[in-house]
């Protein structure tokens, strides 16, 4: 922690991503948190916001600048903005909020709304205009969230997970299970395939229960390199862990998969949640799709 951040005591999130996505929802969530929001901020002012949040003598201790291509300037000016408060040593945080084509085009056709981007084209066309816009930011952001599949109490859990508490450990993990047959999730840092264990689905006396039961937790943990690939990837997620406090980047989204999100994947994310917290890494694990087939 550098000595303007201690002397300013105050916490910056800046918050993006594509229209649609959720971006109010965050505002909200971080509000209810204690943080000072300000929505559509030009670039320009957010030193200045943070400038005056550093000086209220206390009274303001978070703030959170919501930023969209509402504010035209936006791609050039924010990333020198950050570059800036970062040199200042107030260490901004960026919240990125994502998801896919067809679910934003199933959002604004459900609001009867324009894309910001639209202009005289086609709704897909503003979507895709601004995903390429905010494509750097997305590449630089501190923590991205896929709302594809989330509603909007499971999207307040995650922000609030990530920015809910001040005495947390320094890197907070996510260890997601999922079902290769129901798509790649976007917000993962790292995807691990454990298709290469027996899939208790074939186990007819296994084939109804799930990954969170002993039955099923017993025999995928006999299977031959299961130990050795918990060890293993355990190790090589303290490595990755350890690099990106030392970047600065304070959350890391770790996704397991199998075919279908029930059995293996559900097991060893559950294992590596277990090793990550026992390392003091505040971990929270989400079965994405348990109990979808």
């Amino acid at each position: 922690m550098t000595a303007a951040t201690e002397q300013a005591g105050i916490d910056v999130v800046i918050v993006s991503g594509l229209s649609g996505a959720g971006r109010s929802t965050a505002a909200k969530c971080l509000e209810d948190l204690g943080f000072f929001v300000v929505d559509n901020l030009p670039p320009t002012l957010i030193a200045t916001m943070v400038d005056l949040g550093s000086r209220s003598q206390g009274a303001v201790t978070k703030v959170a600048v919501v930023v969209d291509v509402r504010s035209r300037a936006f791609s050039s000016d924010l990333k020198s903005i950050i570059v800036d408060l970062d040199r200042d040593g107030y260490r901004p945080k960026v919240l990125f909020l994502e998801a896919v084509e067809q679910v934003l085009i199933r959002r604004f056709e459900a609001v009867r709304r324009e894309h910001p981007l639209q202009g005289g084209g086609r709704l897909i066309d503003g979507i895709r205009a601004e995903r390429a816009l905010l494509g750097e930011l997305y590449g630089e952001a501190d923590l991205v969230i896929d709302t594809s599949e989330l509603n909007v109490h499971q999207l307040r859990h995650k922000i609030e997970a990530a920015f809910g508490a001040d005495d947390l450990p320094a890197l907070k993990a996510t260890v997601m299970s999922f079902g290769f047959k129901y798509g790649l999730p976007m917000d993962s840092d790292m995807v691990m395939d454990v298709r290469f264990l027996p899939n208790p689905h074939w186990i007819p006396e296994l084939r109804d229960h799930t990954g969170q039961e002993a039955d099923v937790r017993d025999y995928v943990l006999s299977q031959d390199g299961a130990a050795e690939f918990l060890d293993r990837y355990h190790d090589l997620l303290r490595l990755v862990g350890a690099g990106y406090q030392r970047e600065g980047k304070r959350y890391l989204t770790v996704a397991i998969g199998c075919t279908g999100g029930k059995h293996r994947s559900v097991v060893m994310a559950e294992q590596l949640r277990e090793r990550l917290s026992a390392d003091g890494v505040q971990t929270a694990v989400f079965h994405r799709d348990l109990g979808r087939e």
